[in-house]
């Protein structure tokens, strides 16, 4: 017998929230079928979970490794179809799973004869069909259903679960797959399963920090994001400074520009985000020549800009980058609290500008641009300039594309992110040479370690509400964490900049990173970091971005504790660490790091058939397959239940 009670009925002892969970399910019926759901739920295999770092833009890369679930496809294959399909073939299976439209075009250009492609047809249904119901083993048949095209949801369970041994029921199937071919649906129901395949393959994506950087499409990354099941992000550093810009902050927006300028991809701002440059390029043609060392910086794959364009790059170069020194020295006279006096470089020029004097030693300058620096007020903008970067911060904070981009890194970013006993972090937890947390003290206060990346988040999301304020102490932090000597996300003492385009003398180059990259190769070190952010560190694991890792050397630290996984998308990278970097997966069996070679082009890789993964390292494996039960979502899961069960006996 089915006992309902209508809400206004339930006793007054329970809270609200019992209430509503009654209104849900409103019977002891509703209430056992959900317990029973959710605890069968709490015993299947833990999903995969993949992590991605430093993708600077490169999206083609970035979305090849999306497509391939970080090389996780290629392995389901193997483990299922190995004995059965050549390697070959393994790999056919594979790029039609990644590039489903593309692949079609060539197999159909290939197969001329109707009754060769109709053969292909039921072959490859078949094989797609036994995939992806081997891809969903580990999830629920609802949430299968929730990942399938809508318009083939009937038609795929109906293969999916059939009993093909049924004499009754082979003309029934048969009819189907028939039929799709015949009322030329077969092409779109193939991709429609391989876009289920790709999504089930990796349940959650972490992006650990710098979608942006100076790679040509970080637009279409966050696009691509946006449309993605399930995903959170990490704020990195470059990013900072388009959340800052956004924000309303001008030295976020100079710093910005700058970089844009620096590696050719003015484009990003223009032509993606639709900000104006007509002004900064007026300025820049009045103050400004040509000079060597503000010529875009371009890789080998990169041409050369026509001449009026590279001239007219190298003018704008100067003129932002002088913005920004005037800019910052202002920012750090109101913010005493930075402890940065020590990069007001404007300051240590001599007179005629031709010297400065750094640390008792005086070095030439070389490449020169300060027309417009006042010796006497070496950090007043002029009129035109202020004009300029109001105008600029005024288009940044009112761009409707990039506010898109920007809400939806708010939405789904954070500072560092704990997840299933593992710590997310971009850069580091800034700590002195014994490895004691060091702090940032505002208002007689010092935050550190954990405080120190909470107190950056909250005043970050303070700044982001409010973009009218520009020169507010939480704007001000949002610079702070791009250049910062205490800011976890920039990880050293002292950016030079200005060194690197006035000094000739590479030792005046060298940025001395925080004692934390050299610490955590230490075991010891690495459980006190997961131990503050309240990580068991018998189980816990910290996952590191920021630092590409040097030919030669391992990402995997402090016997396994500690995993380095820039993603080595970015092309200048490459020549330094020897391979495309890293990406992680986690699943049921344990963690695998996955060694990525460097992307070529989309073409080239459908084409040739390319992949980028190389290797598959195990980190860590489980003594027995880890369950939803030991997860995250598992205990939010159990506390479900325990509501449940607590509903249950009021109706009992």
């Amino acid at each position: 017998m089915k006992i309902k009670l209508k809400v206004n009925e339930v006793s007054s002892t329970q809270t609200l929230a019992q209430k509503l969970l009654a209104e849900k399910y409103p019977t002891r019926a509703a209430v056992t079928t959900e317990i029973i759901n959710l605890k069968a739920i709490l015993n299947l295999p833990k999903s995969t979970e993949a992590f991605m770092s430093d993708i600077h833009g490169e999206f083609a890369a970035f979305d090849h490794v999306l497509r391939n679930g970080s090389g996780n496809t290629r392995i389901k294959i193997h483990a299922l179809f190995n004995g059965r399909l050549t390697l070959h073939k393994q790999k056919l299976l594979a790029f039609l799973v990644y590039y489903p439209s593309e692949r079609l075009q060539i197999v159909k250009s290939q197969l001329t004869a109707a009754d060769d492609l109709q053969q292909w047809y039921l072959n490859t249904f078949s094989e797609l069909l036994e995939l992806l119901k081997f891809c969903a083993s580990k999830y629920t048949r609802s949430k299968l259903r929730k990942a399938l095209a809508p318009e083939f949801v009937y038609i795929t369970e109906e293969l999916l679960y059939g009993d093909y041994n049924t004499q009754d029921k082979q003309n029934y199937y048969a009819q189907i797959t028939q039929d799709i071919i015949n009322l030329n649906s077969a092409d779109q129901f193939i991709i429609a399963l391989c876009h289920t395949i790709q999504r089930l393959v990796v349940d959650h994506l972490h992006v650990v920090g710098d979608i942006y950087d100076r790679g040509p499409a970080p637009d279409k990354i966050m696009e691509r994001l946006m449309h993605y099941h399930s995903v959170d992000l990490q704020w990195g550093n470059h990013d900072i400074l388009w959340l800052g810009a956004a924000a309303g902050s001008p030295l976020c927006v100079a710093n910005l520009l700058r970089i844009c300028a620096r590696y050719n991809n003015l484009a990003i701002v223009e032509d993606a985000y639709g900000i104006n440059l007509r002004h900064l390029s007026m300025l820049a043609e009045k103050y400004y020549q040509d000079n060597p060392g503000f010529r875009p910086k371009l890789t080998a794959h990169e041409s050369q800009p026509a001449a009026a364009e590279l001239a007219q790059i190298t003018k704008i170069h100067q003129a932002i980058a002088i913005i920004q020194f005037k800019l910052e020295g202002a920012a750090i006279d109101r913010r005493p609290e930075f402890q940065m006096q020590d990069r007001k470089l404007l300051t240590q020029l001599n007179a005629e500008q031709t010297k400065i004097t750094l640390h008792q030693q005086t070095y030439p300058i070389v490449n020169g641009c300060f027309q417009t620096v006042d010796p006497q007020h070496p950090y007043r903008l002029l009129p035109e300039e202020q004009e300029v970067i109001e105008q600029l911060t005024q288009a940044f904070s009112h761009s409707e594309k990039l506010h898109r981009h920007m809400d939806f890194f708010m939405a789904k970013g954070s500072m560092y992110l704990v997840y299933n006993n593992n710590l997310l972090i971009h850069g580091c937890v800034p700590v002195d040479k014994k490895g004691q947390f060091e702090g940032l003290t505002l208002k007689g206060h010092t935050y550190r370690g954990k405080a120190l990346f909470d107190l950056l988040e909250q005043n970050l999301r303070t700044s982001y509400a409010n973009p009218q304020r520009s020169d507010d102490l939480a704007t001000d932090l949002l610079w702070y964490l791009w250049t910062g000597p205490k800011s976890p996300l920039f990880g050293k003492r002292s950016m030079t900049t200005f060194e690197r385009y006035f000094i000739a003398d590479p030792q005046t180059h060298v940025e001395v990173p925080n004692s934390y990259y050299n610490l955590r190769h230490d075991v010891k070190f690495i459980n006190k970091i997961l131990g503050e952010f309240g990580i068991d560190p018998h189980i816990g694991h910290v996952i590191n971005g920021h630092t590409p890792v040097k030919r030669g050397c391992s990402p995997i630290m402090a016997d396994g504790k500690m995993l380095v996984i820039d993603g080595g998308f970015s092309k200048p990278y490459q020549k330094t660490t020897g391979i495309g970097g890293y990406t992680l997966l986690y699943n049921s069996y344990g963690l695998q790091l996955v060694t990525l070679q460097p992307f070529t082009t989309r073409h080239q890789a459908i084409a040739q058939l390319s992949d980028i993964v190389s290797t598959k390292r195990v980190v860590e494996q489980e003594v027995a397959r880890k369950t939803v039960a030991q997860t995250d979502i598992g205990q939010q899961l159990q506390a479900q239940i325990a509501q449940l069960q607590a509903l249950l006996k009021t109706y009992n």
